[in-house]
């Protein structure tokens, strides 16, 4: 990997609000083919679930052996330089100061360009180290003094470069590679659910940025899996809830795969993963969604769905709604208007959301004299809801204190 270089132009540090989208989203482009061979570029429209050995567009076969000697977060040249730059995030800002960093504060940020010249021992950081940033990282993603996105797009880019350093020393097995990348997965789906929600519930200007971070946090979620599989792979161990996520990433319109067949993946998993208790539960969920079962999936998340299942199911729950609300108003009788309540029943919804997710959907509803409010059936008005729909929770009690008891720990 190059020595790190400075950016040409503004100093304006990475971390500042008006910094924290669009700059991130010209540095995490795809790197250019002809710095890497033999790479394979991952993106959600091509190939963006397709497990391979490939790690993250780094080209590890054809980089020296290197053991990191790096004792800090970030190395001293890097961080001296972008102190004189004034390029800090604000969160490693000593004292508020951009001009003034510490050890403790500043973290390696993330390189594109790689190459196996003139790569030093002393810019890498050995695992112990990395295991420390990835604590440190993951505490400042607890926080609540910065609006989430900022969060993110800090801890997004550090990830990165935790990962490019292991795949630089060419770690690929041990305990400790193994639970970095599931601690960093969890960190990507965890996200994923924040920004889906800020995407439908903000109102805010800034809520605009928020859709491509969503579309590149999805990215860097598929790659850290693919790397994370590669892993188990490599020691012959495996965790089968990461292996469901797999799975449940290809439920819905927008998440089809391009590449490896689910039935081709299945038959390559150990027995013992494919007959666990998370990858029937996902399984069940994908055989559901694809006859249209809209009541059997719903019960079955209301009642098996563990925490980062969820957050991977959510984005999806308003797409399976849909279809059994049309399933109900096209299926009913046309004399027979359908109560809300029963349809918050079989939805898993507040009966007062029923009513403004009917209007998403283009439904009329009425509240008769007794003040019982009904949706009529064989409208002709019905259409799935589009882009950004308002946020629906999903009511369960099960779920309510699965999370009240585990709350987003990574």
């Amino acid at each position: 990997m190059e020595r790190w270089q400075p950016r040409r132009g503004r100093g304006r540090g990475r971390g500042s609000y008006s910094s924290s989208s669009h700059t991130q989203s010209n540095n995490f482009r795809s790197p250019n083919p002809s710095n890497y061979s033999n790479t394979k570029k991952t993106t959600l429209n091509h190939t963006s679930f397709e497990i391979n050995n490939k790690q993250d567009n780094y080209d590890q076969e054809k980089l020296p052996t290197l053991i990191g000697s790096c004792p800090y977060m970030c190395p001293i040249d890097e961080r001296k330089c972008r102190e004189r730059l004034r390029d800090l995030a604000i969160f490693e800002r000593l004292n508020g100061n951009p001009c003034l960093s510490s050890s403790t504060l500043a973290v390696k940020r993330f390189c594109r360009t790689i190459s196996t010249k003139d790569v030093r021992d002393v810019d890498l950081r050995p695992i112990f180290v990395l295991e420390d940033t990835l604590n440190h990282l993951l505490n400042i993603f607890r926080s609540k003094g910065y609006p989430f996105d900022v969060i993110h797009d800090f801890i997004f880019d550090r990830t990165r470069s935790i990962r490019q350093d292991l795949s630089m020393q060419g770690i690929m097995t041990g305990d400790q590679a193994i639970g970095i990348y599931e601690r960093i997965v969890k960190f990507h789906i965890i996200s994923h659910y924040k920004l889906q929600r800020n995407n439908v519930n903000s109102n805010s200007s800034s809520s605009s940025s928020v859709s491509p971070m969503h579309h590149l946090n999805m990215e860097q979620l598929t790659k850290t899996l693919s790397s994370l599989y590669h892993l188990y792979d490599q020691t012959h161990k495996s965790n089968p809830e990461f292996y469901s996520f797999y799975v449940l990433l290809h439920l819905g319109s927008v998440n089809q795969p391009m590449g490896e067949s689910l039935s081709l993946w299945f038959k390559k998993l150990p027995f013992l993963v494919m007959k666990s208790k998370e990858m029937m539960f996902s399984r069940r969920l994908l055989r559901y969604s694809r006859v249209g079962n809209y009541k059997q999936f719903l019960a079955t998340v209301d009642s098996e769905a563990s925490c980062l299942q969820y957050y991977v199911l959510e984005s999806y729950i308003c797409e399976i709604r849909a279809f059994g609300l049309s399933c109900l108003n096209h299926g009913g009788y046309k004399l027979s208007p359908y109560p809300l309540v029963d349809i918050s029943n079989q939805l898993f919804m507040d009966e007062s959301d029923v009513e403004s997710f009917c209007k998403d959907c283009g439904l009329d509803t009425y509240t008769s004299e007794e003040g019982t409010k009904f949706m009529p059936t064989k409208q002709t008005s019905f259409s799935s809801p589009k882009g950004s729909q308002k946020y629906y929770p999903m009511v369960s009690k099960r779920l309510k204190k699965l999370f009240d008891e585990e709350p987003e720990t990574i």
